[in-house]
């Protein structure tokens, strides 16, 4: 049962193929109720910048065996890292939560090569060679990226304590009497998401190699342009004017507008 068959010759026969016949379906749209909603709350991905980092590297890739010529080169862009450090705030409103307004983006990931070469062997086949070579490093960004676009958002948790004096004595103080306040607000984490990658490329032979002579490192100069989303799950309210929605969790002590 398949589509291949044993001892075949130019003369044969087709072989037989088993199949089946798919038995349709009836279909109808299925009737679906509207219920009006004025201004409605979802919580969504929001696209809070999408840099395009230029990275530049060099490396050397070791050809065994040796090559005569290059024939075809692949690349493609594989992230492991693409983290959102923020170093500068502004508060919402009277509340403890806080919009960045600069931050530093880390990236870090690899360009896989795929390099295809002929080596020295008369009617030789095609060699093929896969590098991996890595890159890393920061670029700044600052929110909003376009006026009144969106920002990171990040509540600050809290930590407060409360010492009490020795009530027989009122000198001294009760080490066996604290009182706490904790409050610990649960963010969202900013991702990045891989957009686009534009390479510019230049491959050589470090030794210049006469015609039909091998070869057998070859050095890349990479520039690749690199394209990626950054992004948070933030609250939205949707209609005119839409807005993204914090809570309010005040602690012992709530923050005060300037």
């Amino acid at each position: 049962m398949g589509g291949q068959c044993e001892n075949q010759n130019p003369n044969s026969i087709p072989c037989p193929v088993t199949s089946t016949e798919q038995i349709p379906f009836n279909s109808e749209a299925t009737p679906l109720v509207a219920t009006p909603v004025t201004a409605p709350t979802i919580k969504i991905p929001v696209v809070l910048a999408e840099p395009t980092l230029q990275i530049v590297v060099e490396s050397d890739i070791t050809l065994n065996p040796a090559a005569t010529e290059i024939k075809r080169v692949k690349k493609n862009v594989f992230l492991n890292q693409v983290k959102l450090v923020p170093v500068s705030f502004a508060r919402i409103a009277n509340t403890d939560f806080f919009t960045v307004t600069r931050a530093k983006l880390f990236v870090a990931g690899h360009i896989r090569k795929n390099l295809e070469y002929a080596s020295a062997a008369c009617n030789g086949a095609l060699q093929d060679r896969i590098a991996d070579i890595p890159f890393s490093g920061f670029t700044d960004l600052t929110f909003p990226q376009t006026p009144g676009g969106p920002t990171p958002i990040f509540g600050i948790s809290e930590f407060a304590e409360a010492n009490f004096l020795n009530e027989k004595t009122q000198m001294d103080a009760r080490l066996d009497k604290v009182f706490f306040q904790n409050l610990v607000k649960y963010n969202e984490q900013p991702f990045g998401e891989l957009v686009a990658a534009n390479f510019f490329e230049l491959d050589f032979s470090p030794v210049m190699a006469s015609p039909e002579s091998t070869f057998s490192t070859l050095r890349e100069k990479i520039v690749l342009e690199l394209t990626v989303k950054v992004l948070q799950v933030q609250q939205v309210r949707l209609g005119a004017g839409s807005n993204v929605i914090t809570p309010s969790l005040f602690g012992l002590t709530p923050p005060t507008s300037p």
